[in-house]
């Protein structure tokens, strides 16, 4: 007779099937079911999801990118997924790097999409081409603030146009600030700051 601990046995050595990987991604990673489905086409897709989701501990953002920006550049390449994956240039490891930087505020989303390209055309991990360009976020809330004072300062008509109810008018006004600071200022601090100098 065949005994339940060696099914289960067999079965474990048995590699994951796609469905039951696409129900283990909704439920240990909080995916919504078609990200899943996308992300298990492939095993070799699903392996390098999951690297990326462990050390990045941003599954979604490891969903978000993998599916738009490493597939899109994928499917430019030719051969299947397994052939094209084994010639990516960019490594699960630097990508995950890359969902830190954003998320530790270091870098913003948009200074991520720059710094994914050129991961993507050279290789090498995000940190060294953040250090080399100098493309690290300004977090420095004394410089950020000096940069809305200044920007609050010089138009007073936008001012008067935001409190008369145009809140519309901070986009603008973080544009300025933006400006102000090379595009590197993080723009949560931005608009919480601007926000307060504008409520006078």
């Amino acid at each position: 007779a065949v005994s339940p601990a060696w099914v289960e046995e067999v079965r474990s050595s048995l590699p994951e099937l796609p469905a039951g990987k696409r129900r283990r991604f909704v439920a240990e990673y909080g995916l919504p079911d078609y990200d899943a489905g996308v992300l298990t086409l492939s095993r070799e897709v699903a392996d390098y999801f999951e690297t990326v989701a462990r050390e990045s501990g941003n599954p979604k953002a490891a969903s978000n990118w993998v599916m738009t920006e490493v597939l899109r550049k994928l499917k430019q390449g030719a051969g299947d997924d397994e052939g094209r994956l084994a010639r990516c240039p960019l490594s699960p490891s630097n990508l995950a790097e890359m969902i830190r930087l954003v998320d530790d505020g270091r870098i913003s989303g948009k200074i991520a999409k720059d710094v994914f390209e050129r991961m993507w055309s050279s290789g090498e991990p995000p940190g060294a081409i953040v250090e080399r360009e100098d493309l690290s976020q300004v977090s420095d809330r004394t410089a950020i603030q000096a940069a809305v004072d200044e920007v609050v300062a010089a138009n007073p008509g936008q001012v008067e146009t935001y409190r008369r109810g145009k809140t519309a008018t901070l986009g603008w006004f973080v544009g300025q600030v933006m400006k102000k600071t090379g595009g590197k200022a993080n723009p949560r601090l931005v608009n919480d700051l601007l926000k307060k100098a504008l409520a006078g």
